[in-house]
């Protein structure tokens, strides 16, 4: 699926990702490819890229995601 992040200031990651864990207001949960689509705010805590190669964390302090068509975009508060 493709992955974006981005902050106020800056775009922080754009590429391909096979899972990302995000810290919902609700709780943790994560997005797998081909995922239904979503819309969730994000609390403080850290977004986990898996990019099947790497892992990559961002900690973030709060946002929202959207998931639509194996297209994933996070809009960050800004990263910690």
């Amino acid at each position: 699926m493709n992955l974006e992040i981005i902050t106020p200031d800056k775009k922080v990651f754009a590429g391909e990702a096979t899972a990302v864990t995000f810290p919902g207001t609700e709780g943790q949960f994560q997005v797998l490819n081909s995922h239904a689509p979503l819309v969730s705010t994000l609390g403080r805590g850290d977004v986990v890229v898996d990019t099947g190669a790497v892992k990559q964390v961002y900690t973030i302090d709060g946002g929202v995601v959207e998931v639509l068509n194996n297209k994933v975009l996070v809009l960050a508060e800004a990263i910690l």
